[in-house]
């Protein structure tokens, strides 16, 4: 079967090097498509369901990684997880979290040397196929390198739009808060505010104890936890007290709720 291949490159010089080395080096890999940021990286990988991704770490839009969390929560459960490859400027720390997390990695600028490694490296993964376990296993390696949320000064207080009024809700009153484009819905159990801010803005500012992230674009409070609801299909939610929305549950959060 015909081997396909994404890569997503902001920088067009780069993205052209690495389809020639790659031509090179792997005659039967077909470039599919490639984009030039994060947004792109997520819709055309859905669509086309790649082989392989090629990620730039630093992208418009979304970095490598995010798009890789976002594509993790959304590729269907029937369909193989493209092998990932991260494309990255050198840190020697991003790529001790790589090497530990065992996901494959190419520094810029891009050596045949070095790639022609990563290149046995897919063909051996791609001839021994991941099966159903590939995607649980990119979720447990995406969870091991997303980095530690900056510290700052945790929010006692939300100052949230209501009308042309800014209403104070104190933090531990919050069900829920969800994203929504450029702004964060603030849930109470009586009201609805919006807060213009992203949800990666807020996150440092949340006690991470009393607050989870259980989507990308949902964080709860945790001490308002009802229970944790799995369908037939395999796709987990939460029910909060005091609301009653089902909220979904991400593969990469799933492991919040394991049985203990």
């Amino acid at each position: 079967m015909m081997t396909t291949a994404l890569i997503a490159e902001d920088e067009p010089i780069l993205a052209m090097t690495l389809a020639k080395t790659l031509g090179r080096l792997w005659p039967d890999l077909t470039i599919c498509a490639t984009v030039d940021n994060g947004i792109a990286a997520v819709n055309e990988s859905l669509e086309r369901q790649p082989d392989v991704l090629f990620l730039d770490i630093k992208m418009p839009g979304k970095t490598g990684l995010e798009a890789a969390q976002e594509l993790a929560e959304d590729w269907p459960h029937d369909k193989p997880f493209p092998l990932l490859v991260f494309v990255t400027a050198y840190d020697q720390y991003a790529l001790q979290a790589f090497e530990q997390a065992a996901v494959d990695y190419v520094c810029k600028p891009v050596s045949d040397e070095r790639l022609g490694k990563t290149v046995e490296r897919l063909q051996t993964r791609l001839a021994a196929s991941q099966g159903n376990g590939g995607l649980d296993r990119i979720v447990e390696q995406l969870r091991a390198i997303t980095p530690a949320l900056p510290t700052a000064e945790k929010l006692s207080i939300i100052r949230a739009a209501v009308g042309n009024q800014i209403r104070m809700i104190p933090v531990k009153d919050v069900l829920y808060f969800e994203a929504t484009d450029k702004y964060v819905n603030v849930v109470t159990a009586d009201s609805e505010s919006l807060i213009r801010m992203s949800l990666k803005e807020l996150m440092p500012q949340l006690d991470a104890n009393q607050f989870w992230q259980i989507h990308r674009a949902v964080v709860v409070n945790a001490s308002v936890l009802h229970s944790a609801i799995r369908d037939e299909t395999g796709k987990l939610s939460v029910r909060l007290h005091g609301c009653t929305k089902m909220l979904q549950v991400s593969r990469l959060y799933a492991h919040l709720f394991r049985q203990m």
